[in-house]
């Protein structure tokens, strides 16, 4: 990214997948690196398992309003599939860039036999269809090799900071982690974030 444009990124998923202490930390890395950062968040019943998305810009003084208008998302982040499909419909354009966690979080309408969930192999194909790039990473699984599943975003977050996408310094990813979590639950979340810095070097 070059360092004199506004970023436009949108994190995505469900309520209770984390996006936004994601985008916190994203936004606090930002401020420290000297970019100016708006935070805009939409969500439906967020603690139901709703539709939750973050919409993070960041600039070196351009004024911006926190929502991030149709077709100019740079990055999408994914929590889960089928939300980042709907996001990337309204959001992306030819270079957006998507990281992807892959694993379905099904809505009670599927769980429920009412509603059919579609296939990963069609969200990806129309993802690929509309975007840059897609890069999956298996987030979940990887979050659950560490301790536990709720940490797949902060995976998430280190696949960000080691993707090049933006223009930010590892350390600052680490120090600003330091600061929001207590000791105790610090270790856990930096192996969760090393992970994914690790894992988007083998996408």
């Amino acid at each position: 990214m070059r360092r004199n444009k506004t970023i436009n990124l949108i994190i995505t998923g469900v309520g209770g997948q984390g996006n936004i202490l994601a985008s916190q930390v994203i936004a606090n890395v930002a401020s420290d690196e000297g970019y100016y950062v708006i935070v805009g968040e939409t969500y439906g019943l967020s603690q139901r398992g709703g539709s939750v998305m973050s919409h993070v810009r960041l600039s070196r003084g351009i004024e911006c309003g926190p929502l991030i208008p149709s077709g100019m998302a740079d990055i999408i982040i994914g929590f889960e599939p089928l939300e980042t499909l709907r996001v990337a419909v309204q959001y992306s354009n030819k270079d957006t860039s998507v990281i992807l966690n892959p694993r379905p979080n099904y809505p009670i309408g599927v769980l429920a036999g009412d509603l059919q969930y579609p296939a990963l192999d069609e969200i990806l194909d129309n993802l690929r269809k509309m975007v840059s790039s897609v890069r999956v990473v298996e987030a979940t699984e990887l979050a659950s090799k560490v301790g536990s599943s709720l940490v797949q975003n902060m995976v998430m977050v280190g696949c960000l900071a080691g993707s090049s996408l933006l223009p930010f310094k590892l350390k600052s990813f680490e120090k600003v982690l330091k600061a929001i979590f207590s000791e105790d639950k610090l270790r856990l979340n930096k192996k969760a974030f090393d992970l994914g810095i690790k894992a988007l070097k083998n996408t």
